[in-house]
């Protein structure tokens, strides 16, 4: 008996230890998550859906783009076919970084699959670069962390999705919300690119004019999400700008 409680009590601070290591890190993810998906919420609920559908498809999604794709899908025409290649094309990016998180998420037993599951752009930006202390689980810690951004993201959409199913005001413009994020996005990476060409911005907007001049306002998503894939995966070499950080940051880890 005492040393099954020895054992408990040293899990839970192995836990503890990852959890505190965790929250400094997310703690501003997590805000920020918590307003945007309020705003999702907000949008579902003034299109007449209960709350429970923002809290179900936030956690059972959880991939906020397209989310907020979903709110026009579901009151536009059935179309499954074009809403799974939509979807596909949307969350492809998870393929790549997913790829790169194999060997970090090797022998976490059962996290495992959720650790894959929950592995969002901002979830992957800290589980992957995140400098853990010595004395912290690593495999706690990439669970607090990926936990710790659902729970905000799942949280403001159950919350918006309350306030929202309650205005009374004019909400017209709101599903801009997350066409601004990505327009700050964009000007970032521009801004703080290292290649003076552009090239991966300036593909981002070539390719889907001319789906938009070729196919039409209605069917160029998924041609555009295509043409792109493909020429970023054929382009990598001249697009990776992370590449010197990254390999002068191992120098600086094994250093």
């Amino acid at each position: 008996m005492v040393k099954e409680r020895t054992s408990v009590r040293q899990k839970k601070g192995v836990k503890t230890k990852a959890l505190r290591a965790a929250v400094p890190k997310v703690l501003p993810i997590c805000i920020s998550f918590f307003f945007l998906a309020m705003s999702y919420g907000l949008l579902m609920g003034t299109r007449g859906f209960s709350f429970l559908w923002p809290m179900c498809m936030s956690a059972f999604i959880f991939t906020g783009s397209m989310e907020f794709v979903t709110v026009n899908l579901l009151v536009s025409a059935f179309n499954p076919l074009a809403t799974l290649m939509l979807a596909m094309m949307i969350g492809t990016r998870h393929l790549f970084y997913g790829i790169s998180m194999l060997g970090r998420f090797k022998g976490m037993g059962l996290r495992k699959p959720y650790l894959i599951y929950a592995m969002c752009d901002e979830t992957f930006a800290v589980n992957n670069s995140a400098r853990i202390p010595g004395n912290v689980d690593r495999g706690w810690f990439y669970f607090f962390v990926s936990l710790l951004n659902q729970a905000s993201w799942v949280l403001g959409a159950t919350i918006g999705g309350i306030v929202g199913g309650r205005l009374t005001f004019n909400t017209s413009g709101l599903d801009f919300v997350m066409t601004a994020l990505f327009v700050v996005i964009f000007v970032d990476q521009w801004m703080s690119s290292k290649r003076k060409s552009h090239m991966a911005a300036l593909t981002g907007i070539v390719v889907p004019a001319i789906c938009l001049a070729l196919f039409g306002a209605d069917d160029f998503m998924i041609p555009s999400l295509a043409v792109m894939l493909v020429m970023f995966l054929m382009l990598r070499p001249y697009l990776d700008d992370l590449k010197t950080d990254m390999q002068s940051d191992g120098r600086e880890g094994r250093a």
